[in-house]
């Protein structure tokens, strides 16, 4: 038996060899895929079932395609582009989680005239801040 996979992974290492592989986009489209065939299966027999499952099989291909592809440099800047646009969308989500979590211990607020985020510490009274940015000074209460 661990001769046959042995076997098997080597023929499927071969076969792979010059193709793309599985990437960032990639992973993030078969996960969109699990997400659509699921909720195909919650909605069931409604329209609205039918097509998700038709977007989940159009992932799916356009997944193996990527997967299996020779023009790599193709698919690099796919994934690039994918990189910049989830960087994006996430990054200010992800600054305003933490900005959530710290918010026990730290004031958040921005500068009156450039609108520049800044923190501090909570409970230290009236504080007299400086903008980093346009220098401002104005006074808040912690």
């Amino acid at each position: 038996m661990g001769n046959f996979l042995n076997n098997l992974r080597n023929r499927m290492a071969r076969f792979m060899y010059g193709r793309y592989g599985v990437d960032q986009l990639g992973r993030f489209l078969s996960a969109a895929l699990l997400v659509c065939l699921v909720a195909s299966l919650i909605f069931g027999g409604s329209r609205g079932g039918r097509v998700l499952y038709y977007v989940g099989l159009a992932l799916l291909v356009w997944s193996y395609f990527r997967m299996f592809s020779k023009n790599t440099s193709k698919r690099y800047r796919e994934n690039v582009k994918f990189m910049e646009l989830k960087r994006k969308v996430a990054g200010p989500l992800a600054r305003e989680w933490a900005h959530w979590k710290q918010r026990k211990t730290h004031v958040f607020f921005k500068c009156p005239s450039c609108g520049q985020k800044m923190r501090t510490p909570r409970g230290q009274g009236e504080k007299h801040v400086t903008c980093p940015k346009c220098h401002t000074q104005f006074t808040r209460r912690t």
